[in-house]
């Protein structure tokens, strides 16, 4: 087999198993700010038109760590109960690249004064790669794991449901509703999982100027363990966001980000694996800009802190 002739070949195949979850499961500290893009049912929830570009670099001084950039966009119609969206998301591991590429529609209720179920469907494509020059080297050439499975668009469609208040959301979705399996007879890869999330948050008000804010998310793919997420945020004055992010078994965070308008927001965060990992990283870290355009009319005219 050509892979195993040179040592990158076996990096890489020991990177496989990883590689297969990091499809399904890209980590994002400041998930509650990307919701759109693991749950079709988000989009057009803020009754703006939101704009959010997130970087991460994860495991820092790990040659080949992932690395991945997300851009979201969605909002909702102005005089129906719809919304729509669009999310990219890049991700790099070693030396594979993996593109998706995601449409959302959604349709909300509003059950009564208070609460409002959203249903959504994403639609998209997405597409596993390798660096030219892994791909080009003669020892690659005519590989059939690397001419069956890398550089492939495949098509697939995911589902949500998101309920909410003023001061409580809870979701549940699944963003890619497809298998896709190795072609070939190779065992050790599986290139595309059903992934489930569910997720939730609650803002309690403690004093006029403060105000708490814990949330989770909990991702789940067939084969792989599930993972944790839980956050606590305190927003001081409607302006500063301060909070610790813990991912269970995993890593811990600090997370920050600032309100500098109604419509204009940016944040940073930190991590620190827990693992034995934590020896070879100096740890993760993440931006994201966030700026939203306001609409005449909004359909609620509750506070939208999610």
């Amino acid at each position: 087999m050509y892979l195993k002739k040179k040592t990158y070949y076996l990096i890489l195949l020991c990177f496989i198993p990883l590689l297969s979850m990091a499809q399904q499961l890209q980590q994002f500290s400041q998930y509650m700010y990307n919701t759109v893009a693991v749950n079709p049912a988000y989009a057009g929830s803020r009754e703006r038109l939101n704009i959010t570009l997130l970087n991460r670099n994860q495991w820092v001084g790990v040659n080949g760590a992932p690395i991945t950039q997300m851009f979201s966009v969605h909002s909702s119609i102005p005089g129906t109960n719809l919304g729509v969206g669009l999310s990219f998301i890049n991700d790099k591991l070693g030396y594979e690249n993996s593109t998706y590429i995601f449409a959302d529609a959604s349709y909300t209720i509003k059950l009564n004064d208070d609460y409002r179920l959203s249903l959504g469907m994403k639609f998209g494509m997405s597409r596993y790669g390798l660096k030219a020059d892994l791909l080009s080297d003669p020892s690659a050439i005519g590989d059939q794991y690397l001419d069956k499975i890398f550089n492939k668009w495949k098509t697939n469609i995911g589902a949500g449901l998101y309920l909410r208040s003023d001061k409580w959301y809870l979701g549940i979705s699944a963003p890619r509703l497809f298998n896709y399996d190795n072609p070939t007879d190779i065992e050790y890869v599986a290139i595309d999982r059903v992934s489930s999330y569910l997720i939730g948050g609650y803002m309690y008000k403690m004093n006029p100027r403060l105000k708490f804010k814990p949330t989770f998310l909990v991702k789940y793919t067939n084969g792989a363990p599930v993972s944790v997420d839980l956050t606590a945020n305190f927003l001081l004055n409607n302006k500063l966001w301060l909070g610790v992010a813990y991912r269970v078994t995993e890593s811990f965070g600090a997370l920050m980000s600032l309100n500098v308008s109604d419509n204009f927001k940016f944040g940073y965060s930190y991590e620190f694996n827990t693992s034995t990992l934590n020896a070879y990283t100096s740890g993760s870290h993440e931006l994201f800009v966030s700026y939203e355009f306001d609409f005449p009319k909004p359909r609620c005219n509750c506070e939208n802190v999610f």
